[in-house]
């Protein structure tokens, strides 16, 4: 789990870690290959296993013969079970609650994301519109300093987007 005793990886240390065990859950084939391709571009070692709706990761989470993963990227707009709705009943299971959950989609539309972070949300990430975009948004999600965010973000830090990042950053 990623927490204060356990940072996020940084590219220095990504030899001494364990790679950080992910659930994406997005049902577009393309954003899932886009997403593990910028994983490894950024240079973060990571285990990815994929579902394609919120229903299928709600079924993930739950088969006790997998550990939990260290982090869950769920796509809002999915079918079957949305991922507001997977969101909820994650942050409503005792035993699914605590771990880190980031939200993802192309819009950025104000009430969305407010709607994610009073849903229990630890991030809401707009894609970016490039592949270089994915990559520095990725590797700002895992070298934020999640024992801050994770006690409950402020706003101001709960929406990450390519615009909201700059360069130097990375």
């Amino acid at each position: 789990m990623i927490s204060s005793e356990n940072p996020a990886l940084t590219p220095n240390d990504s030899e001494e870690k364990e790679p950080v065990k992910i659930i994406l859950a997005e049902d577009d084939k393309d954003d899932q290959e886009l997403f593990i391709d910028a994983l490894d571009a950024a240079d973060l070692p990571s285990e990815v296993t994929t579902v394609e709706n919120g229903q299928e990761l709600l079924d993930a989470l739950k088969d006790k013969s997998q550990s939990d993963p260290d982090i869950i990227f769920i796509d809002i707009n999915m079918p079957v079970k949305g991922g507001k709705q997977a969101l909820a009943e994650i942050k409503g299971d005792k035993e699914l609650r605590d771990i880190p959950t980031v939200m993802l989609s192309t819009w950025d539309h104000p009430s969305d994301i407010e709607d994610a972070f009073d849903k229990g949300a630890d991030l809401y990430v707009q894609k970016p519109s490039s592949f270089a975009g994915f990559v520095l948004v990725l590797k700002k999600v895992f070298l934020l300093h999640w024992a801050k965010a994770l006690l409950r973000p402020v706003i101001s830090l709960f929406f990450v987007s390519e615009k909201n990042i700059s360069r130097g950053d990375s």
